[in-house]
């Protein structure tokens, strides 16, 4: 057909969905089990070292006991049995005091060549508090500790205590294990609540928007597919509202898309049999336009000038109903003379209008020379027409420069553009303020200009006139 596409262009194929892996809710709950436990890790190494100091501390005084008991006991000493009962009691190997700088030992016992660890609990810093742990918990076998501290029944003194570590290695290691225990539990129990929380805050409604999207992409066309909003007021509420303005803008530019295609289809039909009766009638008023009859003349050349804006509407329907325009081909262009030129062809018996062109002679844009021609044409055409009745009759243009951008402003004095008709401005077939206005020629113009990286505008309106600002890169 001429210029129009019969059918919709073949929809591209999809991409291939990737495999599917570990849920969104899924990956929620595994971090916030997993920063649970990180902060139980994270916590289990203080606790741990409390552990060993009180468990130390409190060996120290139980030996610090069997020591006053020691000091209690008759003239003729303590025998052997005793010691030994008091020194288990104590979980101790030996006890000894400190009084004035003298070492005194209270209860004995002999730890032979066996390794030793000194435990200054009285002195011991944070830091070193926390590397004694992971050193008893790979402790030698057969270790013993030399734990030093200050008694609490009498602050003045010290006392030493040798006690062996595996009691104190296997506690340890109990508490470990309880408090891993409790760690997994605290962590599975938060992880399950925030998971819990985040599915129905946000997973589910996640879910729903990414369902409603993948709906809506297998038939943009289908109405029923467009998101109903909801009533959130949260970044959801918003991306949802968002969404459904975004599907209902697709789906109108399907619905608008079909009518043109349609349209176009029935345009291209009647195409050939239209011109050909223009093309007749054209003849017809060619020959009444030199008669000598002059009133027949003035009216064969009406006639003239309505056949020829007749082809013409006909011929840009047909122009913009193609697939696409082809590619601008850019060059250097100067814009006095471009608009120059276009201001000829569009007021061309148009006397009446005051054409002012104050662009500089050395204003040189980066555009396409036909598709600049159009553009300007279109924009002088339309303000010439709407500068109807009046003795304001004035089409000006101006330019100016601001980096590597050039703003031309074309302005009028025109009656300006109507609030029902801005609506649909650069729209296709939309609402014109002429009646036999077609409601092409500033979509194709903007067209035009975006297709060469700038822009056609609205910049105001009103009853002094209008001005629109066409934006172009500047060579």
């Amino acid at each position: 057909m001429n210029g129009f596409a019969q059918d919709r262009p073949p929809r591209a194929e999809p991409a291939p969905r990737p495999r599917r892996g570990l849920s969104l809710a899924g990956k929620l709950f595994l971090l916030a089990a997993g920063f649970v436990m990180l902060a139980e890790v994270l916590i289990y190494l203080p606790s741990a070292a409390n552990f060993r100091e009180s468990w130390l501390t409190d060996r120290a005084n139980s030996a610090h006991l069997a020591a006053i008991a020691a000091e209690s006991a008759d003239d003729d000493g303590l025998g052997d049995e005793l010691v030994q009962e008091l020194l288990t009691g104590a979980q101790a190997v030996a006890v000894a005091r400190i009084v004035d700088g003298a070492t005194e030992l209270v209860l004995g016992g002999d730890v032979g060549d066996a390794p030793t660890v000194n435990a200054e609990l009285d002195d011991e810093g944070p830091l070193a508090r926390l590397a004694a742990v992971p050193r008893t918990l790979f402790a030698p076998p057969g270790r013993f500790v030399v734990v030093t501290a200050t008694p609490e029944t009498r602050p003045g003194e010290r006392i030493i205590v040798v006690v062996p570590e595996g009691p104190l290695r296997a506690a340890l290691i109990d508490y470990s294990v309880r408090i891993f225990w409790l760690s997994i539990f605290i962590s599975a129990t938060t992880g399950a609540l925030i998971y819990l929380s985040l599915l129905f805050l946000l997973i589910r409604p996640m879910k729903r928007l990414s369902q409603a999207m993948t709906a809506f992409q297998q038939d943009p066309s289908d109405a029923r597919r467009v998101l109903p909003v909801s009533g959130r007021r949260d970044e959801l509420g918003q991306a949802q509202i968002a969404l459904s303005d975004m599907q209902a803008d697709v789906l109108a530019a399907l619905k608008q898309r079909e009518r043109l295609a349609a349209l176009g289809a029935a345009v291209a039909k009647i195409n050939h049999d239209l011109r050909n009766i223009l093309s007749s009638a054209q003849l017809v008023s060619d020959r009444l336009a030199t008669s000598e009859d002059d009133r027949v003349a003035a009216q064969g050349q009406r006639l003239v000038r309505a056949i020829g804006r007749g082809v013409a509407l006909c011929q840009r329907v047909l122009d913009y109903g193609r697939a696409e325009e082809p590619a601008p081909q850019m060059a250097d262009v100067p814009l006095r003379e471009c608009a120059e030129a276009a201001a000829r062809d569009a007021l061309s018996g148009r006397a009446d209008v005051n054409w002012v062109n104050a662009l500089e002679a050395d204003l040189i844009a980066r555009a396409d020379p036909d598709n600049l021609h159009r553009i300007f044409l279109n924009l002088f055409r339309n303000a010439a027409e709407a500068m109807t009745g009046g003795e304001r009759r004035a089409l000006g243009v101006t330019a100016e420069a601001a980096g590597g951008a050039l703003a031309v402003r074309v302005s009028d004095t025109g009656p300006g553009i109507p609030d029902q008709v801005k609506k649909t401005l650069f729209t296709p077939f939309g609402r014109s303020g002429k009646p036999e206005g077609s409601g092409l020629g500033l979509s194709i113009a903007r067209d035009l200009a975006r297709a060469m990286d700038g822009d056609v505008a609205l910049i105001e309106t009103g009853d002094r006139g209008t001005v629109f600002e066409v934006r172009l890169t500047a060579a």
